[in-house]
C-alpha cells in the first residue's frame, strides 16, 4: 500500500522543477518573441512604422537641385525627428502589453509558473528591439543614399545617427518601466506630454548660456530645423558621449523595471551598477571643455576664413572653401566660366576670387545675410549649393564682372548695368524664364522684383525686368555678340535701361522709369 501512495506522489503534478540558466533564458528570448510579434501587430505600431517608412521614401525621391548637395553633418541630425510618432506609439503599446495580464485578470495565473516576474518584465523589454533595429536601418538607409551621391558635403556622425533608433528604443522600455510604476492606461499618454515639454525646454535651454544642461534630455530639436550649415568642427554638438548617454539611460530604465518587479539578483544589481556609471559618463562627457576655443573657431571662420580654407586655381581665377566644401570649387568654376564667357572687353578674361563665407554672430546654422564684399574682383558663395543657389551664385558672380565688386547693388543701379548682369545670368542657361523666375523672390517675370544673391540680391525696375524679357526672346546669338560689342556702355553707370534697349535692338518699355519700385 506504501509503494502505491509513493508512486502516486512523485506523478502527482505539482510546482514546475527548477530550470537551468540555459532553459531560463530559452523561455524569456521565446516570449520576447512573441511579444515582439504581438507589437508589431499592433495598429499604432504598424500604422506609424508604415507611415515612418513611407514619408522617409518619399523624401528621398521626390527631392529638388539642392538635394544633389547634401551636407552630411546636417542629413544626420534630420534622421532624428521621422521615429518620433513610432517612439510614441511603442510606448503606448509596449505599456499595454506589460499590463495585459491585469487588464484580463490573469495576473495570479503567473505565480504557477517557473518563469519569474522580472522575467517576463525582461521579454517585454526585449520585445521592443526589434523596432528599434528597424528604426536604424532606416536610417541607415537615409543617410546612405545621401552619402552616395556624387555632390555630397563633408560627413555625419555615427553618434547623430544613433539617437532616433535609441529613442525608440528608451520609448519602448519606457512604456514597460510605467507599468510597474504607475499600471493605469493613461500614464502613457501623460508621460508623452511632460516627455515632450521636456523637450521642447530642453531646446530652448540648449540655445541659452546654459547648453549643457539641454543635452541631458532625450533628443535636442536645435539645429535640426535648418538654416545655413557650418563645417563640422564648428557644430559643438556631442553627440557621441550623447549616444552613450542615452545607451547608459536604456540601460538604467531596464534595470529599474527588473528591480521593481524583484529582480534583485547579483547580475541585475551589477547591471544597474554598470548602466548607472555609462549614464553618469555620458552625462558628463557633454559638458563643454573649452568653450573659448570653440567661440574663437566661430569667430574666425566668420570672419577671417582665409586663415581655415584652402584655395585652387581655375582658369586665372581662384576658389577658397572650408575643407568639408573642397569637392563643390569645381561647379563654383563651371559657374564663373560660364557667365565669364557672355561677358565682353577685359571682363571676359578677368580673374576672380570665389570666397565661401558664413555668419556665426547671430548663432550657427540660422538664415543669415552676409554682408557683400567691398573688395574688387571677390565673390561670395554660401554654404548651401544646388538648385537655385546655383543662379543666385551667378547674380553674385555677374555682378563683380559688371559692377567690379558686389557691394555695386547696395548702391542705386536704375542703369543699363542691371540688364547686363542679367544677361549675363541667364543668356547661356537652357531654361532662361524658368531660371529667372526661381531667382527671383517673388517667382514672377514681370514688374519691379528682387533678385537673389549671396549677399545683397539685385533689385529691378519694371522697365528693366521687361528688357530682360525681350532680350530672352530673340536669338542668343544675336544678342550676345550685342552685348560684347556694347560691353563698354553696357556697363556703365550712365546708361539708362532705355538706352540699354536701343543699344541691344529691343523694344524700350514705355513710360517713365522709376527708380524707386
Amino acid at each position: 500500500m506504501s509503494a502505491t501512495i509513493t508512486s502516486v506522489t512523485e506523478s502527482a503534478p505539482g510546482l514546475p522543477a527548477p530550470q537551468g540558466p540555459g532553459r531560463r533564458t530559452g523561455a524569456v528570448l521565446a516570449l520576447a518573441r512573441f511579444e515582439a510579434r504581438e507589437l508589431l501587430l499592433q495598429i499604432p505600431v504598424l500604422v506609424f512604422l508604415l507611415l515612418y517608412v513611407g514619408f522617409t521614401t518619399a523624401r528621398l525621391m521626390f527631392q529638388d537641385g539642392m538635394s544633389d548637395y547634401p551636407v552630411l553633418n546636417t542629413v544626420d541630425r534630420s534622421t532624428q525627428t521621422g521615429p518620433l510618432f513610432l517612439a510614441v506609439a511603442l510606448l503606448v503599446c509596449s505599456n499595454s502589453a506589460a499590463l495585459r495580464s491585469r487588464k484580463h485578470g490573469t495576473v495570479q495565473q503567473f505565480d504557477v509558473m517557473a518563469m519569474e516576474p522580472w522575467r517576463r518584465v525582461l521579454a517585454h523589454v526585449l520585445s521592443t528591439v526589434p523596432l528599434a533595429v528597424l528604426t536604424a536601418v532606416v536610417v541607415a538607409a537615409e543617410f546612405t543614399r545621401e552619402a552616395l551621391k556624387p555632390g555630397a558635403i563633408g560627413h555625419g556622425s555615427v553618434g547623430e545617427l544613433a539617437v532616433g533608433p535609441l529613442v525608440v528604443l528608451m520609448a519602448g522600455i519606457t512604456g514597460v518601466l510605467l507599468a510597474r510604476l504607475v499600471p493605469m492606461p493613461f500614464a502613457p499618454m501623460l508621460f508623452v506630454v511632460a516627455a515632450y515639454l521636456l523637450m521642447v525646454l530642453a531646446t530652448d535651454v540648449s540655445e541659452s548660456d546654459e547648453p549643457q544642461v539641454g543635452w541631458l534630455s532625450p533628443m535636442v530639436l536645435s539645429g535640426i530645423s535648418g538654416g545655413d550649415p557650418v563645417p563640422s568642427d564648428l557644430l559643438g554638438r556631442p553627440a557621441a558621449w550623447h549616444a552613450l548617454y542615452l545607451m547608459g539611460l536604456c540601460a538604467a530604465l531596464t534595470c529599474a523595471a527588473l528591480l521593481l518587479s524583484g529582480g534583485r539578483t547579483r547580475g541585475v544589481k551589477a547591471a544597474t551598477a554598470l548602466a548607472l556609471a555609462v549614464t553618469a559618463a555620458g552625462a558628463i562627457g557633454q559638458f563643454p571643455r573649452d568653450t573659448a576655443a570653440l567661440e574663437a573657431a566661430r569667430k574666425t571662420a566668420s570672419t577671417t576664413p582665409q586663415k581655415v580654407q584652402s584655395c585652387t586655381e581655375h582658369d586665372g581665377s581662384t576658389y577658397c572653401a572650408f575643407p568639408e566644401w573642397k569637392g563643390v570649387r569645381d561647379d563654383w568654376a563651371a559657374v564663373v566660366d560660364r557667365v565669364r564667357s557672355a561677358a565682353g572687353g577685359s571682363a571676359a578674361e578677368a580673374p576672380v576670387t570665389v570666397r565661401q563665407r558664413i555668419d556665426t554672430s547671430g548663432g550657427i546654422e540660422v538664415d543669415s545675410t552676409l554682408t557683400p564684399s567691398a573688395t574688387p574682383g571677390v565673390v561670395t558663395v554660401g554654404t548651401r549649393w544646388g538648385g537655385n543657389r546655383v543662379p543666385e551664385f551667378a547674380v553674385g558672380a555677374a555682378t563683380v564682372l559688371v559692377a567690379g565688386t558686389e557691394d555695386a547693388t547696395t548702391r542705386d543701379m536704375c542703369d543699363a548695368r542691371a540688364v547686363t548682369i542679367m544677361w549675363l545670368v541667364l543668356g547661356a542657361d537652357p531654361t532662361p524664364m524658368a531660371t529667372f523666375r526661381d531667382v527671383r523672390l517673388d517667382d514672377s517675370t514681370t514688374g519691379s522684383g528682387l533678385v537673389l544673391a549671396p549677399t545683397n540680391g539685385l533689385s529691378l525696375t519694371s522697365h528693366q525686368t521687361a528688357v530682360v524679357g525681350e532680350l530672352l526672346a530673340r536669338p542668343r546669338a544675336e544678342i550676345a555678340a550685342l552685348v560684347k560689342k556694347h560691353w563698354s556702355e553696357l556697363t556703365s553707370a550712365r546708361t539708362t535701361t532705355a538706352e540699354a534697349a536701343k543699344l541691344l535692338g529691343v523694344a524700350v518699355p514705355r513710360g517713365v522709369e522709376s527708380c524707386d519700385e
